[in-house]
């Protein structure tokens, strides 16, 4: 496995510095790629280098997918890794890259699940009421009233630095692949904030994380998810309902209220005008439900 650990940390600092993947994201893609190195050392026998990598056959793509599959891997995680390998096998081949065609499994794209503006509210507002400490439940719903507030995905919320502070009309966002985009702040998400940072108990640098955890150091994303399983739980709120159900309500809420999609795909921060298109069945879903549970011949 000598030489393809070689390649795969090459790989991985390709997917940091040209590619500017998430932290995330590389750390998935690594760990794919790296089964998949470990299955072939058995499966084709021999040592694992590039040639071998750029000489495979979608046989070969198919048994891994059906070892995976025996470990009680489903459709979508196993479409994810087909999508990672081909990546990684380009990467490999280079310009003349010949990847195995190999068609993934079938997908049913769910809809994203909008969470009401009252339980959206009620969410923040339980997991401060839980907090350890005060600071740390101003903190938590400083932090999930963003989310809900400006749309923010978790990992652009904290890669906040204290340079945001105060917080105005607008926020400067950076998203994915380093793009960056202004946001509208509303007066009781930068006044949440302000209230955080009064009380914050560490320095909040310019250069340091706006949100910090209980000993100073960057808040971590699973401390927020933690908090929002259990106040969820607690209010009876359906699984669906994670911090980044708050992006989703977010959407739906601002669709229903008469955005247009291309406003919406800039505040969202998307690539491609496709993704905010999901958004508008959200939107149609939702109206269905209301007719369904209101019209009295439904």
């Amino acid at each position: 496995m000598d030489l393809a650990q070689d390649i795969i940390r090459d790989w991985d600092a390709h997917l940091a510095h040209e590619k500017r993947r998430s932290e995330h994201t590389r750390r998935a893609y690594v760990a794919t790629a790296t089964r998949f190195c470990a299955f072939l050392s058995h499966h084709r026998g021999g040592a694992v280098d590039a040639p071998m990598l750029q000489g495979l056959t979608p046989n070969d793509l198919r048994s891994y997918l059906a070892d995976r599959r025996a470990e009680g891997l489903g459709n979508a995680s196993a479409a994810r890794e087909l999508s990672a390998l081909r990546t990684f096998l380009r990467f490999v081949g280079g310009s003349n890259a010949s990847v195995p065609q190999l068609r993934g499994p079938r997908v049913k794209k769910g809809l994203p699940r909008p969470v009401a503006p009252a339980e959206a509210l009620q969410l923040a507002q339980d997991v401060e009421a839980n907090a350890r400490e005060g600071w740390v439940g101003a903190r938590d719903f400083a932090l999930l009233l963003l989310l809900y507030g400006a749309g923010l995905r978790i990992g652009e919320a904290l890669g906040l630095t204290g340079a945001a502070l105060p917080f105005g009309d607008t926020l400067r966002v950076t998203g994915k692949r380093n793009k960056t985009r202004i946001v509208p702040i509303l007066p009781a998400v930068a006044s949440a904030v302000s209230r955080y940072a009064e009380a914050c108990p560490w320095p909040i640098g310019k250069e340091t994380p706006l949100f910090l955890g209980a000993r100073g150091g960057p808040l971590a994303p699973g401390v927020i998810r933690a908090s929002v399983r259990s106040a969820r739980r607690a209010l009876g709120l359906p699984e669906r309902t994670t911090p980044h159900a708050l992006r989703h309500s977010f959407a739906t809420h601002l669709l229903a209220g008469g955005a247009d999609l291309r406003s919406l795909q800039e505040l969202l921060g998307h690539a491609s005008l496709a993704s905010t298109q999901v958004y508008t069945a959200v939107d149609a879903a939702h109206l269905l439900d209301i007719y369904r549970s209101a019209h009295p011949r439904a």
